[in-house]
């Protein structure tokens, strides 16, 4: 029930699984696609799911298409724009990031539900890194499914995330595993949701992470969350334009926009051992923090939560102020 009000949606549409990535193989493999149809997403997703959609669109003979999204970003209609030309008649699902994981940027997702929906393609949205780092309104997003991690921005322990299936779509769901709950009132308890059933009971799963769930929202109730958001984000708006300024390269989108939150990327030089300099972040500095390479191109992914300070921002700056000199 905590969740389902947190996110604003039917709990009868909200399962737990394990985390987005099982999420999206849910979706992705319940899916008929058929030879030659497209399924549209950006160069910019998560590793592990642009697996899961080569793994199954080789089985299927259906096509993945990576569509750029040129760096810096300047506007959401400009991103819009930019995923929308990917779109053919062939294009059967649209899967994106919300906020994405090597350039941490968030995608106008809404928007391009909006439009999809229009056209009668099928919306996946990973929101690994959304959920209690923004203001998430699964009602507003229009989604058809949509996944995310609690255990990231929300505080919960690892093994706690959601899918959410608009009722519309439930029927295409297939669950990985068929367990207890697929049987439905044949002599098993169920929830009342099918949906819920054929993908949250399996036998010996341990529940314990999903049940931090509750607790986790009302702590940041309790903490006045949207403060510290909004602190972080002041944070790391510094911590950006600081590394900018020490290395000379511009940011990959303004720093006055929404393309950001608590996680952002600042480019770094090119021609660096990206693992060398993470080992002496940390062995020099005790700086732990991804260093990521997109496309050829090099950068630090910042992330500020509650319990950073100055003094971290400044460990990091000063950390990479000397390592880059050397």
């Amino acid at each position: 029930m905590a969740l389902g009000a947190y996110l604003n949606v039917d709990v009868d549409d909200l399962v737990y699984v394990p985390n987005a990535t099982h999420g999206v193989n849910v979706v992705a493999r319940s899916l008929d696609l058929q030879p030659g149809d497209e399924v549209l997403s950006t160069d910019h997703e998560y590793g592990a799911c642009d697996y899961t959609w080569q793994f199954v669109c080789a089985k299927t003979g259906a096509k993945y298409i990576r569509q750029p999204i040129d760096l810096p970003v300047v506007s959401a209609g400009k991103v819009v724009e930019q995923v929308w030309s990917g779109v053919t008649p062939r294009t059967r699902v649209i899967y994106l990031s919300h906020i994405t994981s090597p350039t941490a940027l968030r995608l106008p997702v809404e928007e391009i539900c909006r439009l999809a929906r229009q056209q009668g393609i099928l919306t996946i949205v990973d929101g690994a890194h959304a959920p209690g780092q923004i203001d998430l309104d699964l009602a507003e997003v229009g989604a058809d499914f949509y996944t995310g991690n609690c255990h990231k921005w929300m505080l919960a322990p690892k093994g706690a995330a959601f899918l959410h299936a608009r009722r519309e779509v439930q029927s295409l769901v297939s669950p990985l595993v068929v367990s207890w709950g697929y049987g439905g009132n044949d002599g098993q308890p169920g929830t009342g949701s099918r949906f819920i059933d054929i993908l949250q009971w399996t036998g010996t799963k341990d529940p314990s992470a999903a049940l931090t769930v509750p607790d986790a929202i009302e702590f940041m109730s309790q903490h006045s969350w949207d403060d510290v958001r909004r602190n972080c984000r002041q944070l790391l708006r510094q911590a950006v334009e600081r590394v900018c300024n020490l290395t000379g390269m511009a940011p990959v989108c303004p720093l006055d926009s929404d393309f950001y939150s608590q996680m952002a990327v600042a480019p770094l030089p090119a021609g660096i051992d990206l693992a060398v300099l993470k080992s002496r972040l940390y062995d020099e500095h005790r700086v732990e923090i991804p260093l990521v390479q997109w496309q050829g191109r090099n950068f630090a992914r910042i992330s500020v939560q509650a319990y950073n300070t100055q003094e971290d921002i400044d460990a990091l700056v000063g950390g990479l102020a000397k390592l880059l000199s050397g």
